[in-house]
């Protein structure tokens, strides 16, 4: 295998990689958010962790994180709880962080 051979295997196990991680992260990051709305919805225990699970899940519905903005949006709705959008999309943006930080301290 030549040089250039060697260097394209490498740079295609490193995207594997990187979609790999974002991925764990991106779950991670749902699952996070879901406890954290469940918590300002009320929602406690195992009622708590089963609703984070439906984070998680929402985002298989379309590429990107849309989805799982609009659950939120739904649900806080719904249950009357008043946070602006800007205020959803910045702990979404700190509870990503937060993953990023988690899976990569387990690497």
């Amino acid at each position: 295998m030549g040089e250039f051979e060697k260097r394209g295997k490498g740079e295609e196990g490193k995207f594997a990689l990187d979609n790999e991680t974002r991925f764990k992260a991106e779950a991670r990051r749902n699952k996070l958010l879901g406890l954290w709305a469940a918590q300002l919805m009320g929602i406690t225990g195992e009622e708590a962790a089963n609703y984070a699970i439906e984070v998680v899940k929402s985002d298989l519905e379309e590429v990107g994180e849309e989805d799982v903005f609009r659950k939120i949006r739904r649900d806080f709705d719904a249950r009357n709880v008043n946070l602006s959008d800007h205020q959803i999309r910045r702990e979404m943006e700190q509870l990503m962080a937060t993953a990023v930080k988690q899976i990569s301290e387990q690497s």
